[in-house]
């Protein structure tokens, strides 16, 4: 933030000491602009020394001296909406507006900061309409339609955000196929829920048509196709994910695994975990292996089984399941030996996040496909270790 405000804060320090040697004489513009520049230098130290009250005195100082610099007012608003004081960014930035004499691009700048101080201030309404004012005018449409896609996202109205993903992808060729292939998948969850098949369905070929490689897409075809009684589609937009993102595989393999039974393919159902097991590091198909093993071939061959698996690879959750198919057969001193164990990996597990969001750092015990903190698209995955997957 700092940085941010050095750069904005820099040039005006230069600006206002031409303009303000312009406007008076020489001898009274010269004091002035000696007591504008050591004010700009002390707010910009104590900027840097991380001082934001002693700075904010100075820049209304400074602005109350030269009330036509539109970059002083600028930084300053943004400095309060960065500080939290939304209020005092929203005067601010008002008050610029209302100034006569601005020019249409000052204007239009002044109105996107405006817009930014109503979206903190939680005001989405007046943001929406202040925005859509922009786009319509043509006036920084890129950052005001991101805005509004913000909006729209944080409202849920996806249509809104996926037609404003839409025109921000065509106003800026930057290509929006991943965002709106996820915008897609919401819409057909919802259809889903609702038990609107064929609704849900024409979602999911929009998120394909948006991102071909779609893997949220991908589970939810999965969970439709298995409700509809289609086992064999469910399966393979199933095992699609596997091959697309070995990530998701927490996610995906409950569902496959009940698919793979109800078609009686457990014998397909063997191949695939033990496929997966020798590219994916992580627990859970070594946890679904030792249910299968248990089913199948009985409890002491899942027992070998996960004995091997902690050797090449410890981890707490299939400790976990040890115990637990332990238990089954334990009596005695040995039974009460296995149930204090269970109680300690149990406390151990307890409040661990098993999902951390790549881009904030966020944990989570379930999966998100959005970061509720910094409400990033697919970017919490599964935490790999010992405690985790």
């Amino acid at each position: 933030m700092t940085t941010l405000l050095l750069v904005l804060l820099l040039p005006v320090a230069a600006l206002s000491g031409w303009y303000v040697a312009r406007r008076g004489s020489e001898r009274t513009s010269g004091a002035r602009v000696s007591e504008l520049s050591t004010n700009y230098f002390r707010g910009l130290n104590y900027l840097l020394n991380e001082q934001q009250d002693k700075a904010i005195e100075v820049f209304l100082k400074v602005a109350e001296y030269n009330r036509d610099t539109i970059e002083t007012h600028l930084a300053l608003g943004n400095l309060f909406r960065r500080r939290g004081e939304v209020d005092r960014a929203i005067r601010v930035h008002q008050n610029l507006i209302a100034r006569p004499g601005l020019s249409g691009e000052e204007k239009t700048v002044a109105l996107l900061e405006l817009g930014e101080d109503y979206m903190r201030a939680g005001l989405l309404d007046r943001a929406e309409t202040l925005f859509t004012d922009l786009v319509a005018m043509d006036a920084l449409a890129p950052p005001a339609l991101r805005h509004l896609v913000s909006i729209y996202q944080h409202e849920r109205d996806w249509a809104k955000a996926i037609d404003h993903a839409r025109k921000l992808e065509q106003l800026t060729g930057e290509s929006q196929g991943t965002l709106i292939a996820q915008f897609q998948c919401e819409l057909a969850e919802q259809a889903r829920a609702r038990g609107a098949c064929d609704e849900a369905r024409a979602a999911l070929d929009a998120a394909f048509e948006a991102q071909p490689d779609s893997v949220r897409a991908s589970i939810v075809l999965g969970h439709l196709e298995a409700a509809q009684g289609n086992v064999d589609g469910a399966i393979a937009a199933f095992e699609r994910v596997a091959v697309r993102d070995l990530d998701y595989v927490p996610e995906i393999l409950s569902p496959l695994l009940d698919c793979y039974a109800r078609a009686g393919r457990m014998q397909r159902a063997e191949e695939f975990l033990l496929q997966i097991n020798e590219r994916y590091q992580g627990v859970s198909p070594v946890l679904a292996l030792a249910k299968l093993y248990a089913r199948t071939q009985g409890e002491p061959v899942a027992i070998e089984f996960l004995t091997r698996q902690l050797r090449q690879r410890p981890s707490v959750r299939a400790l976990m399941a040890l115990i637990d198919v332990n238990l089954h057969t334990a009596q005695g001193e040995a039974r009460e030996g296995f149930l204090i164990q269970r109680d300690l990996v149990r406390k151990l597990l307890e409040g661990q996040a098993m999902y951390r969001c790549s881009r904030c750092g966020f944990g989570a015990r379930a999966h998100h496909w959005q970061c509720p903190s910094c409400k990033s698209w697919a970017s919490v995955r599964p935490i790999h270790g010992v405690v985790g997957e």
